[in-house]
Parts: structure tokens; C-alpha cells; sequence
């Protein structure tokens, strides 16, 4: 095959993996594109496994990005979220509920976000061995790691996430109907509601990266969250709503003008709210839905 249509092939698996690695879209389109040039750099008839080269050169070069940006963190304004990778409208006729469902399973913004908690070692091995399914002794190599340690590294990356997911699962239609009671509930400003859905300990985690107006502390507790979009629906009057899917999940789409302000996603367990993570960097969310009922483009 030729080395371009090899790559194109592989194009696919390698930008999925790079942005679960990293939780941003144009760090993973640069990660891709940095593979592209390495590959046309060698003898592409002289690999034996051409993906095996593929996914090495990408999971290396998205291990390097993350130890840089973790050094680099330090200057972002405020909680960082990983940017959407896929903003929809709801109703989404077009899009399969079944694909839906399997993308959030793996890169929703909530899992997305717990992933920031690992190491960038942990992150990669846990993803090849747990999403993208290689085996310890392809993995090894690819990390440079022993098989030992890298079953200790995806074993300390199950337990943190594990950590962090909510003990009681919810079906997609609780889900939904949460998120949708706490849109109209944030819109209205009604207090009562809202204290009503979120969990007495909740957080709320919004990133607006020093471009706009945003919490850059996380607020903890339901009265302060349920206080803020009081406040908010009071003083400026609450952004027009809908709801939608970012990557996968039930969002809240709320727009400013013809343009799109944030993405809202909630984790619940039981019957409250536990988690709130709001999108609102702007530089986020260039390439997404860019007015109500305008549709939604497909990426």
C-alpha cells in the first residue's frame, strides 16, 4: 500500500487516540499532523507494522505534549475542561443512538475531566489497555516501561477513576430529564429547583480560560451553585437555551447571539446532581453549532 493511503487509514485510530490523551481537538490535530511528518521521514516499505509504528510515534509525541502542558498549566486562568470534540442539536435525527451512546462512554467532557487526574504514564497506558484494547506486551515497549509496571499503572488509573465515578448509576432518560429539569430551573432562576437537583455537596467547575466572565475556583456545596444562577438569571438575564449532545452526552447549549456562549454537562447519581462542568472558553468552541436551530455540524 502506499505510505499516504497507510496513514490515511490509520488517520482515524491515531486522532481518537491523541484526543484522549490530551482532551483538545487542535492538540490532537497538531499530534496527528507532527505523526504525518515522522512517517514520511522513513522507509514506510521497510516497517512490518506499519499501525504498531503509528500508534507508538502518536501515544510518544501526545506523552510529550501532556508533560508540557501540564508545566504550563500553571499560567491558565481558572479550572481547565477538555475542549468538545462533537456539539450537537437535540432532536439529532441524523446521528445513531447507539454511536451516541458508545462515544460518551469514551470521551465524554465528565470522563475527559477525570482523566486530568492521572499521570500522563497512567493516562496512556490505561487507554491502550482499556479503550483501545493492546495487551501488556505491546504496551510495554510502546511506554518503555516494564510489563509489571504497566500493569501497575493502568491498575492506579482504575482506582482514581473509579474514585471519582458516581457509585449509582442512572439510565440515559433520568439523565436527561435531570439535565433538562436544571436547564429550565438555572434559566428561571428558581432557587428552590435547583436546590432541589443538586446534591448538598456538589461542585461546579467552569473553564473560561481568562477569555470571559467564570468561576475559577471550583464552588462546592448546592446552596453556592443554586446561588450563582440566581444570581446570574437576575443581573444579566440567563443566556437562551437548548439542549444537545457534546460528545455524546446530554448537554446544555446556551448561546449569546448567533454564537455559542457554553456547554453545560451534569454527572448525577441517584436522583441529584452531583457534578457541573460548564465549556466557556471561548477558544473552545469555534467549531461547534453557531445559532438555535440553525443545525449542528458533524465532526
Amino acid at each position: 500500500m502506499d505510505p499516504t493511503d497507510t496513514f490515511q487509514t490509520h488517520r482515524p485510530r491515531l486522532f481518537a487516540l491523541a484526543y484522549r490523551l490530551l482532551g483538545s481537538r487542535s492538540d490532537a490535530e497538531d499530534i496527528v499532523q507532527d505523526a504525518w511528518l515522522r512517517w514520511q521521514g522513513v522507509d514506510a516499505a521497510g516497517i512490518a507494522d506499519p499501525e504498531g509504528w503509528l500508534v507508538t510515534a502518536t501515544t510518544r509525541l501526545g506523552l510529550d505534549r501532556l508533560r508540557a502542558r501540564r508545566s504550563a498549566r500553571v499560567a491558565y486562568v481558572g479550572p481547565w475542561l477538555p475542549e468538545p470534540l462533537e456539539i450537537t442539536l437535540d432532536p439529532d435525527p441524523l446521528q445513531d443512538p447507539a454511536r451516541r451512546h458508545a462515544l460518551a462512554d469514551e470521551v465524554s467532557v465528565a470522563f475527559l475531566a477525570l482523566l486530568e487526574q492521572l499521570k500522563p504514564d497512567e493516562r496512556a497506558a490505561f487507554l491502550l489497555k482499556d479503550v483501545f484494547d493492546y495487551d501488556y506486551p505491546e504496551i510495554a515497549p510502546l511506554l518503555a516501561h516494564s510489563q509489571a509496571n504497566c500493569r501497575q499503572l493502568v491498575h492506579r488509573a482504575r482506582q482514581r477513576l473509579q474514585a471519582g465515578t458516581p457509585r449509582f448509576a442512572v439510565s440515559p432518560a433520568q439523565h436527561r430529564d435531570l439535565l433538562a429539569r436544571f436547564m429550565e430551573a438555572s434559566q428561571r432562576g428558581d432557587q428552590a429547583t435547583l436546590l432541589s437537583l443538586l446534591h448538598a455537596n456538589a461542585e461546579l467547575v467552569s473553564d473560561g480560560g481568562g477569555r470571559v466572565t467564570a468561576v475559577i475556583r471550583p464552588l462546592q456545596g448546592a446552596e453556592r451553585i443554586a446561588q450563582l444562577y440566581v444570581a446570574i438569571a437576575r443581573r444579566d438575564g440567563a443566556h437562551p437555551a437548548r439542549l444537545g449532545y457534546v460528545n455524546g452526552e446530554p448537554a446544555i447549549l446556551r448561546f449569546q447571539g448567533v454564537h455559542l456562549h457554553s456547554v453545560t454537562v451534569v454527572s448525577v447519581e441517584g436522583d441529584r446532581i452531583v457534578r457541573v462542568l460548564s465549556v466557556l472558553n471561548p477558544e473552545k468552541l469555534t467549531h461547534v453549532v453557531t445559532a438555535p436551530g440553525a443545525g449542528a455540524s458533524s465532526l
